[in-house]
């Protein structure tokens, strides 16, 4: 029985190399991303050691001595700690709430435009924010929302209020950190979903409408339940990158007068790690940040998985 076994997985073994080898040119053509990863995703993960030492640039990583768990003590009894927590998860729950819900919303409507050249003219100008980086979005942002000479202040004078100032005010920043973003990924964000809903049977839109299904019947009862999977799956995506909160767009709009709800953990590790040069408690921050990110993807998967068999789960 053993020896049918061993002969059962060597059969097999020996049936995964001849595939291998019958498809060693795509192999090859992967080899590229391969190595990419290796040497930029992997390999640096050797350096995670440095939340364990009291680094030494003379000495190095390797030549540090051990601080054992210093670092994380130090993170869990800063008071500060604890505010750039909240706002990291405050933020990051806004954009899970919001905008990745705008995406979905969007695509739908787009579905719905029969004009195939306005169609086209609204998604390209859709995508491009996307293609702009946050340097130059933030001075645009800057100089729509001037106090002075911004164009959103100039209609509220013209209107009889007063001008707001958006980026120095607490009470407006993160909603103008979320309606940014929203208009910097809305058109990108939607084009996974139009690829789902591009997959969708026709039929199944011709046989709801011989039934008298209105639009909005069409979309609640076809489309969403269709694209569901796939809008599961990037919720998961997202879910993991919750403690992510936008390092590139609050570095580009944010100032002291607004550390109070702006201040996030990448922002943070930037100050103390590249300014103040702590590379071994910032990779501590760091460390935490992305254990708690692996966390929520294990967790989401595990819930999804459990739902209508499995239908939705990553892996």
């Amino acid at each position: 029985m053993v020896s049918a076994a061993s002969a059962t997985a060597r059969r097999k073994r020996n049936g995964s190399l001849i595939n291998m080898w019958k498809h060693r040119y795509y192999f090859l053509l992967l080899m590229p991303a391969l190595i990419y990863f290796v040497l930029f995703h992997y390999v640096p993960m050797a350096g995670v050691v440095l939340a364990f030492k009291n680094y030494s640039i003379a000495k190095g990583i390797f030549g540090s001595e051990w601080a054992g768990l210093e670092h994380f003590r130090r993170l869990f009894d800063s008071a500060s700690f604890y505010e750039i927590l909240s706002n990291t998860i405050r933020i990051s729950l806004y954009r899970l709430i919001f905008v990745f819900i705008a995406p979905v919303v969007f695509a739908l409507l787009l579905n719905e435009i029969r004009g195939t050249g306005i169609k086209r003219t609204v998604q390209t100008i859709s995508y491009l924010p996307h293609f702009i980086s946050w340097v130059v979005l933030g001075g645009i942002i800057q100089e729509l929302l001037s106090p002075t000479r911004g164009v959103v202040n100039y209609v509220i004078k013209l209107l009889g209020g007063e001008p707001v100032y958006f980026l120095a005010d607490p009470n407006y920043f993160r909603g103008v950190l979320i309606v940014t973003d929203i208009w910097q990924s809305v058109g990108w964000g939607s084009i996974i979903y139009l690829s789902a809903i591009a997959g969708i049977n026709p039929d199944q839109y011709e046989s709801a409408s011989i039934d008298g299904a209105s639009r909005w019947d069409m979309i609640g009862k076809i489309t969403l339940p269709s694209i569901l999977p796939t809008i599961v799956i990037m919720f998961i995506f997202q879910l993991g990158g919750i403690m992510n909160a936008g390092f590139d767009q609050i570095f580009n709009l944010y100032n002291p007068s607004v550390y109070k709800v702006a201040d996030i953990i990448d922002t943070y590790v930037y100050r103390i790690g590249l300014v103040k040069m702590e590379y071994d408690y910032t990779t501590a921050v760091g460390l935490f940040k992305n254990t708690v990110g692996f966390i929520l993807v294990v967790l989401a998967n595990l819930v999804t998985s459990r739902v209508r068999g499995g239908e939705y789960k990553l892996w």
